[in-house]
């Protein structure tokens, strides 16, 4: 039985296929023989730092180089600080249904466009064959696109600085890549995927406005899917929080309260600062989107570990593909 202070690190565990470097590590050092003792609660990677004494929120950026083992834990701290960056500049989990992790670059999803008829499921006489829902591979493979940043700095600049200052710097990198990721969604949703299957458009009464009525109608457009997620350029916001529906006493006092913004038909507002003006979304996010992703964030461990920092690429690459086509509707004002 291994224990985590008889492993022995590399940078060649970074080098796993199909594995990241705390998965690795949890096959020498399973985290289930902890249970019951004070490290219960701690996956493999923490217990490495508990190990060399790197407190991520007070010690230096020189802690993690003491030595060649502790080195090797550093590519992963980047790693997880970029993700918690990500995550918490993260729109994508409001508007993907599913998320599908792959080993490679090519990827071909599956859609369905199912006819007004198919929708209507209606009565099915005895012995009489059962209407069909055809789900098929799309035609063209899905195009993943690499995000990221080149971080570029030198240990002697940052030795000294301390961990919790150095992690909102790599925070801030992964709030880029995500909202990189959230404007490439936004094209999918509007243009398609490639696969011949833009979403349908529909316009405002009076061009330059948007009226309860033009969201009644994209709201109906959906049918029979749900519209349950707005997603709104600024622009498009300044319209909404103006209108008189949303003057509604109870409505105002849940945005002025608390700062979560709603609609008059009960969508989930999403303000996406960066989008283009001009058009509002409206989808149902439990069936419109898939996100595809190659790989977890990927770095440069050598030149992180070898070269104690000087630049290294931080980047993830993904790509999204619509699953059903009709359950996003796009209106333009």
């Amino acid at each position: 039985m291994s224990y985590y202070d008889s492993v022995r690190l590399e940078k060649g565990m970074y080098g796993c296929a199909g594995k990241s470097f705390t998965q690795v590590l949890e096959e020498l050092d399973p985290s289930g023989q902890y249970k019951g003792t004070e490290w219960e609660g701690l996956d493999a990677y923490q217990r490495q730092l508990k190990r060399f004494d790197i407190r991520v929120g007070s010690d230096t950026v020189s802690k993690f180089f003491q030595t060649s083992d502790s080195a090797a834990l550093f590519p992963e701290y980047v790693s997880r600080a970029v993700r918690q960056g990500m995550e918490q500049a993260d729109c994508l989990s409001d508007i993907v249904a599913v998320k599908t992790m792959i080993d490679g670059l090519d990827y071909r999803s599956v859609s369905s466009v199912p006819s007004a008829e198919d929708k209507s499921l209606r009565p099915v006489a005895e012995g009489a064959m059962l209407p069909q829902t055809v789900v098929k591979t799309s035609e063209n493979l899905i195009r993943l696109q690499k995000r990221g940043r080149m971080l570029v700095t030198s240990y002697e600049a940052v030795k000294y600085q301390k961990l919790d200052l150095f992690t909102v710097m790599l925070r801030q990198i992964g709030a880029y890549i995500a909202r990189e990721q959230l404007s490439d969604a936004l094209n999918v949703l509007i243009s398609g995927d490639g696969n011949q299957n833009p979403a349908g458009v529909i316009s405002t009464a009076v061009q330059g406005t948007i009226a309860y009525e033009d969201l009644v109608e994209l709201w109906t457009s959906l049918t029979p899917y749900e519209m349950n997620t707005l997603l709104s350029p600024t622009d498009a916001m300044q319209k909404l929080l103006t209108m008189d529906e949303m003057r509604d006493a109870r409505a105002g006092l849940t945005f002025q309260g608390s700062g979560r913004m709603i609609t008059p038909l009960g969508a989930k507002l999403i303000h996406i600062p960066g989008a283009d003006s001009g058009k509002l979304i409206g989808l149902d996010r439990r069936c419109a989107l898939e996100m595809v992703q190659s790989g977890e964030v990927l770095l440069d461990s050598d030149r992180l570990i070898d070269r104690q920092l000087e630049r290294a690429a931080v980047s993830c690459v993904a790509g999204f593909a619509k699953l059903f086509p009709d359950s996003a509707k796009v209106l333009t004002y």
